[in-house]
């Protein structure tokens, strides 16, 4: 089931969408999104009656964490080559606020701060329920599904900073949708599913997620050991290799095998 969060222009509302993705990540003209009463994270799935074309409704960030956003670095052996790094004994973890979450559609500013901002395409995971300790073999029960993120990083800063705060927190630098796929389980992508990055139609990462270090269990075992997850909260789990700068007016679309694709353009930042 695809969960998204969308808005007619009133307040925003949650939706069952409908259609099949065609090779190319994308849904027909058929595609319908029928609203739901309430978060399903927390009511579960009550349909309603409103049912809209794709066309009608503009989609929003399918879940906008309450809590935390967790990235886990250096997590595509390849990724952390290209960046002169070490793949790490342990994930290795870093936090992006709930405030850098946008949508499908919306605009990633480039901050004055930064001359080099990266994409980095990337398959996220959102928690359906409080756990804490979760073991691997147990990691299916707290997921609710998965969704597409943009893991945006002000590359100069990152060097300069050597912690990720102020690099990967900006507003703007988490993209995340266009929506949740929930009928997933960790081993459709532990036997490898493509990520891709393209910028201006150009093709920049094509990774497969089978190339994980640390596979998804291994990440929500490692995260809830540190932290408390609660229902809404996102991991993202690293990108593959190819990333690279992002300018101004160019438009980014990371696309995951199986949940379709996630575009944003490139404003300056006021």
């Amino acid at each position: 089931m695809r969960i998204a969060r969308f808005t007619t222009g009133d307040e925003p509302t949650f939706g069952v969408i409908t259609g099949e993705l065609d090779e190319f990540g994308q849904l027909g003209d058929d595609a319908r999104v029928v609203a739901l009463a309430g978060d399903p994270l927390y009511v579960g799935i009550k349909l309603l009656e409103q049912e809209y074309r794709l066309d009608q409704v503009r989609l929003l960030a399918p879940v906008l964490p309450r809590s935390k956003v967790v990235g886990i670095g250096r997590n595509y052996a390849a990724h952390a080559a290209e960046l002169d790094n070490e793949v790490p004994a342990e994930p290795l973890m870093f936090l992006k606020p709930n405030t850098s979450v946008i949508g499908p559609g919306d605009t990633i500013y480039y901050p004055r701060q930064s001359q080099r901002v990266d994409f980095e395409g990337e398959l996220a995971v959102v928690i359906g329920r409080i756990c804490r300790d979760v073991p691997p073999e147990q990691a299916t029960d707290v997921i609710y599904g998965y969704t597409i993120a943009n893991d945006v990083t002000a590359r100069d800063l990152q060097k300069s900073d050597v912690q990720f705060t102020r690099a990967k927190g900006f507003d703007s630098f988490c993209p995340l949708g266009p929506w949740i796929e929930t009928d997933l389980d960790p081993a459709d992508f532990s036997g490898g599913r493509t990520v891709q990055t393209y910028l201006n139609g150009d093709l920049k990462q094509d990774g497969s997620t089978a190339d994980m270090v640390f596979d998804i269990p291994a990440l929500i075992a490692h995260v809830s050991a540190a932290m408390t997850l609660l229902p809404g909260d996102v991991i993202l789990t690293g990108t593959p290799e190819g990333v690279g700068p992002m300018q101004i007016d160019d438009e980014v679309e990371v696309s995951v095998e199986g949940l379709g694709s996630l575009t944003n353009k490139v404003e300056a930042r006021s």
